[in-house]
């Protein structure tokens, strides 16, 4: 029988390594998987380089991880905001790499892993310096970088709803990255505020299919503020 449910965030994020590459799902706060991020700060991962949209907001979340020195390194398309202070300031002290991607060209990226494609070539950082030292090629008049699929070990994405063999629904604007980061990495982990019983999910809804999906934990919106305060 296929039940890839976890009893808690604890024990879906106890295998993350130090070193690991994760992708983190979420556009600002809007489909942050807060709960197995708190998870991981208890679990003591280090070394981390962390694949998300932005650097953090606030002092949750992402900005907690790297407030507490978790990062090495951080992909992401959007790095300042009024309150990116603890990557700020990280930054600023050379304890955390960046690599500045546009939005377009990180999701494309993380398309690319999923989908098994060697590289891709994108019109957008053409002539400036993001396209410095890297391959570009001229195709039917017009300009382009080359560019290399961002892999994962590991995936946090938050979905609505999902069922014990992986299959997941979103909600929103909360779905943004967490369809692509499923796909690529090479275990997703994924918080959602219901696991439903099998052929509740309507087939035409699921977005993510199971085989894309590795664990799965029940968190309800209070549970999992709970579990932050």
């Amino acid at each position: 029988m296929i039940d890839k449910t976890v009893a808690s965030a604890d024990a879906a994020v106890a295998d993350i390594h130090d070193g690991a590459t994760v992708m983190i799902g979420g556009f600002g706060t809007a489909g942050m998987p807060d709960a197995l991020i708190d998870a991981l700060i208890a679990q003591g991962a280090r070394e981390l380089t962390i694949i998300n949209n932005n650097a953090g907001n606030g002092d949750s979340g992402l900005a907690a991880l790297i407030q507490h020195k978790r990062v090495r390194r951080i992909i992401c398309s959007f790095p300042r905001q009024a309150d990116s202070q603890h990557f700020d300031a990280a930054y600023r002290a050379g304890e955390i790499e960046l690599e500045l991607v546009p939005q377009g060209n990180l999701a494309a990226r993380i398309h690319a892993a999923g989908s098994g494609l060697g590289a891709i070539f994108t019109p957008t950082g053409y002539g400036t310096e993001l396209a410095e030292g890297k391959e570009t090629r001229e195709i039917d008049g017009r300009h382009y970088v080359l560019e290399y699929p961002l892999h994962a070990d590991f995936a946090l994405i938050k979905a609505h709803q999902g069922d014990r063999w992986g299959n997941l629904v979103y909600r929103k604007t909360a779905r943004n990255f967490g369809p692509l980061m499923a796909m690529a990495a090479r275990c997703a982990i994924v918080q959602v505020d219901a696991v439903v019983a099998l052929g509740e999910l309507d087939p035409e809804a699921v977005v993510t299919p199971g085989i894309f999906v590795q664990r799965v934990v029940e968190l309800p919106a209070s549970a999992a503020e709970g579990a932050r305060a």
